[in-house]
């Protein structure tokens, strides 16, 4: 397909599923119940560490962690006593338990307290010379594994480094810095420009992308994220990752014909 033909036909399917009415089927729709920006923040760390799976149960299990944490998740990161984390015990999705969760909570009311939260700990990693995010999802790593935690939960949180594609953090990122007047993506994080975010790449992606020419590497994994961002970048430099929505729509609502 001739360049142009390519950006036309993805700018149309980014702006065909970039768009509120998309909202209530997704993970994000966790973060979207709230106004509070830590609210934000946190709910949606956690359901997407846990985005993996079927999407419905995906948010069904969102909204019931939040309900574990009272619908206020910042408050109760920052403020639960150990009696009120015994109210976690039992939450599973898959192979994230109560223990992975209960780190989780720790974690981030030490990143909170003491490294400016999230936003906080994902910009401290990057450099002035970074072209993508690697340096700040492996700074963040660092900073998130300095709680106590049991070596069971590390797998929860992806290291690029070692050739994960870390496709939840970096849906994550795109959730909380892309900005636009659609909707869908907050916008909150300024210290991150959308140019550096990397796209989230899964089953799905992956497959609409090799199809469309725009991912030669057989693997899914960090350098295949790499390759495919580079691509997404000639189409559009500032803000590469707006063609997550085409290529995840692409590949899931429309089974990638």
């Amino acid at each position: 397909m001739h360049f142009d033909e390519l950006k036309a036909l993805l700018d149309a399917k980014a702006e065909l599923y970039n768009r509120p009415e998309f909202i209530p089927s997704d993970p994000i729709s966790i973060p979207h119940s709230f106004s509070y920006r830590g609210d934000i923040e946190i709910s949606g760390f956690l359901v997407a560490a846990i985005a993996w799976g079927q999407r419905a149960t995906i948010v069904k299990n969102g909204f019931r962690l939040m309900e574990l944490m009272d619908n206020a998740p910042y408050d109760f990161v920052m403020q639960a006593k150990p009696n009120e984390l015994k109210g976690l015990t039992g939450f599973v999705h898959r192979t994230f338990n109560s223990d992975d969760l209960l780190f989780f909570v720790e974690s981030l009311r030490n990143l909170y307290t003491n490294h400016g939260g999230l936003e906080g700990a994902f910009s401290a990693g990057l450099k002035p010379e970074d072209r993508d995010v690697f340096n700040a999802l492996c700074g963040f790593r660092s900073l998130f594994l300095d709680s106590p935690h049991l070596t069971r939960s590390v797998k929860h949180i992806a290291n690029p480094a070692a050739g994960s594609t870390a496709k939840r953090i970096n849906m994550f990122l795109r959730w909380m810095v892309r900005s636009d007047t659609k909707g869908v993506d907050f916008g909150l994080w300024k210290s991150i420009s959308p140019a550096l975010l990397c796209c989230p790449l899964d089953v799905h992606v992956g497959n609409i992308a090799r199809k469309l020419g725009l991912l030669e590497r057989k693997q899914n994994d960090w350098k295949a994220v790499v390759e495919l961002t580079a691509k997404l970048c000639q189409l559009d430099g500032n803000d590469p990752v707006k063609y997550d929505f085409a290529l995840f729509g692409m590949g899931v609502f429309e089974k990638g014909r």
